[in-house]
């Protein structure tokens, strides 16, 4: 059996980065290419939009569900979002982590920190960073879909975001987005490789020293 056909836990991969640094891009992409990596479904209280669906978008709850699962603890995190409430389902991560699923989570640094504090060994958090101020800036004004006002919000939001920096567990500056998809996932497979995560492991090398 080759190593990479061991029954292996799954993991949770994170994906943070300030407004228009390419967080979408490269997590659409990794959606693409690797098979066993799913995004996350998040449960929300907002109402459902035309073409969403439920349990692939999201799961939608009314406020009284979603604050019975807060004290219920089913969240491994959460936050209110302009008066709504999303939450990541841990039964769902639980059992799929068990099973040797992969997720893929595009949030920000107060939600990496919260699956860190509930998960920190399924954990691997990954922060992109623009290559400059500036690129940054102008990568918000050519999208041409927000005002001066709502653009010079996000650069104040970005700005208090890549302070954060240093609290993930790799850091990926994406100055080219090819370069950058690369390097993200050459993360995902070498996590994915670790020992502790190689539940055959175990076996295989009581296998191999076994007297014939």
């Amino acid at each position: 059996m080759a190593a990479h056909d061991f029954p292996r836990r799954g993991l949770m991969f994170i994906l943070s980065s300030p407004s228009g640094a390419g967080k979408t891009t490269i997590a659409r992409r990794l959606l693409e290419v690797e098979d066993n990596l799913a995004m996350s479904v998040s449960v929300t209280t907002r109402p459902m939009r035309d073409g969403e669906v439920e349990g692939l978008d999201y799961y939608f709850v009314e406020r009284p569900r979603f604050d019975g699962m807060v004290i219920e603890e089913a969240f491994l995190e959460w936050a209110e979002v302009f008066g709504n409430c999303y939450g990541t389902p841990r039964a769902q991560i639980d059992d799929g982590l068990a099973r040797g699923q992969d997720f893929l989570f595009d949030v920000d640094w107060q939600g990496a920190q919260q699956l860190s504090q509930q998960a920190r060994p399924d954990v691997v958090s990954i922060f992109l960073l623009p290559p400059s101020i500036t690129a940054l800036e102008h990568r918000l004004r050519t999208r041409g879909t927000d005002s001066a006002e709502v653009i010079a919000g996000r650069m104040e939001r970005a700005r208090a975001e890549i302070s954060h920096w240093d609290a993930y567990d790799y850091v990926v500056v994406n100055d080219d987005i090819d370069r950058c998809f690369t390097e993200v996932r050459t993360i995902l497979h070498a996590e994915r490789l670790k020992l502790a995560r190689q539940k055959g492991m175990v076996e295989f090398v009581r296998d191999l020293m076994r007297p014939s």
